[in-house]
């Protein structure tokens, strides 16, 4: 057998479960879900989507699926470009992401008995997420977001509905052939990997296992694809202030205080609201792999 770094080797699952591609508007999509038996807690089922970067998959969201799995139906999508669903040279929008997650709850509620579910998603994935409650309101219970971004600084984001901050002359420069694959190649060294786990986490101890996945996923056909549009930001809504300010079910946010994901500026135009909470939780933008105990307890009494 290959060993998971070894450039060629196969994609392993992200988690220890039942996996599925479907077919969608968005393209194939790999769905993990896993529950307990028996009649569990009585809660609807939760949906969980990592967030976008270079090398992003389920992985990133392991502990929560290990930890809901124990106490209801639980689903982890891969986003499109991302783990085992499509990873095809197309363009990569929030229009196609929402897409994916519009197909993912329809899917999940065919099984689920119709009812809306729960949504927890981190980092850029919030922003689809908020898209896609305010699309289909009915779809989504309760929102929970873990280091969301649109709320960085004082500029806030009222573009025109559907925009974009795409920069296409950003997007044409790292894709030129004569050096794309390179650029893709140095950005998802092993070493360039953990350093941006490190600065995920805030400083120099990080989950190993999940910087072999990362390594391990971006080795595989078509990995460069999505995180080029991500980069040349056309994967942030030009417009995802007034989505947030827009949502009127319950959400939860949880704020990072340590690493690149610390800054909140911007949440003074929704932290007032009823149906909104705000919670600083010790650790990097992925507390859960840091104290999953910790985090669990912060969150679990929202889904209530």
């Amino acid at each position: 057998m290959l060993h998971p770094l070894s450039t060629g080797s196969p994609l392993t699952p992200a988690l220890p479960a039942k996996r599925r591609d479907l077919d969608s508007a968005a393209g194939p999509l790999s769905l993990y879900s896993d529950q307990p038996e028996g009649t569990g807690s009585g809660l609807p089922p939760l949906l969980l989507v990592h967030s976008v970067n270079a090398a992003a998959s389920a992985a990133e969201i392991a502990p929560l699926f290990a930890h809901y799995s124990q106490q209801r139906a639980v689903y982890a999508l891969e986003l499109p470009g991302f783990g085992f669903s499509d990873r095809s040279d197309r363009p990569y929008t929030p229009r196609l992401m929402t897409d994916a997650l519009h197909a993912a709850i329809a899917i999940i509620q065919a099984e689920q008995g119709g009812t809306a579910v729960d949504v927890l998603a981190v980092s850029l994935a919030g922003e689809f997420a908020a898209r896609a409650k305010c699309e289909a309101p009915h779809s989504i219970r309760r929102l929970a977001l873990v280091s969301p971004t649109g709320f960085r600084g004082a500029k806030l984001r009222y573009g025109r509905a559907g925009s974009t901050l795409g920069l296409p002359w950003l997007y044409r420069l790292f894709t030129w052939n004569g050096w794309r694959q390179g650029i893709f190649n140095t950005l998802t060294r092993p070493g360039v990997v953990r350093y941006f786990l490190q600065r995920t986490w805030g400083g120099q101890t990080i989950d190993e296992a999940l910087w072999r996945y990362c390594v391990h996923t971006a080795r595989q056909p078509g990995a460069s694809n999505a995180p080029f549009y991500f980069v040349s930001a056309f994967l942030f809504s030009a417009d995802i202030n007034t989505l947030y300010e827009t949502l009127d079910g319950p959400v939860w946010v949880s704020m990072a205080t340590r690493g690149d994901f610390t800054d909140y500026q911007g949440r003074h135009t929704v932290a007032g609201r009823a149906n909104w909470q705000f919670q600083a939780i010790e650790g990097g933008a992925l507390p859960y792999f840091e104290d999953l105990p910790g985090f669990a307890s912060r969150l679990d009494p929202f889904w209530i």
